[in-house]
């Protein structure tokens, strides 16, 4: 018999995809994709050397790792183009120091948490 859980957890991420995603533009190097990504945020308390906690904010995608197969996992410097308000936004994968740029979001590893930070207007 299958895992209920995995089951609905499958049947919840078609859902997100179908209802809650736009399309975004994956890219590393010169190779790109369009996916499907749900638009969500992270905070992370970012101590410096002196022992202060910062507070730093990452714009997340959550994308479902097969839409991202061709590229494997996310690394550090690929960028998301996003268009809002008639503009194309650009997001570098990336998170403080000592964090991962991304983060399953799911336990049966079917969707990526992917932190970003915007670096630029196209």
């Amino acid at each position: 018999m299958a895992d209920l859980l995995e089951q609905s957890s499958a049947w919840l991420d078609g859902q997100r995809r179908t209802f809650l995603a736009k399309a975004v533009t994956y890219c590393r190097g010169q190779a790109e994709a369009e996916v499907p990504a749900t638009v969500g945020r992270t905070t992370f308390d970012v101590a410096d050397e002196y022992g202060v906690t910062q507070q730093w904010e990452s714009r997340d995608y959550l994308i479902t790792a097969e839409d991202l197969a061709s590229f494997g996992l996310p690394e550090r410097g690929d960028r998301i183009t996003e268009a809002v308000d008639g503009q194309s936004l650009v997001y570098e994968v990336l998170a403080p120091g000592g964090q991962t740029p991304w983060r399953w979001s799911d336990p049966y590893h079917r969707t990526l948490r992917i932190h970003t930070k915007q670096v630029g207007v196209q």
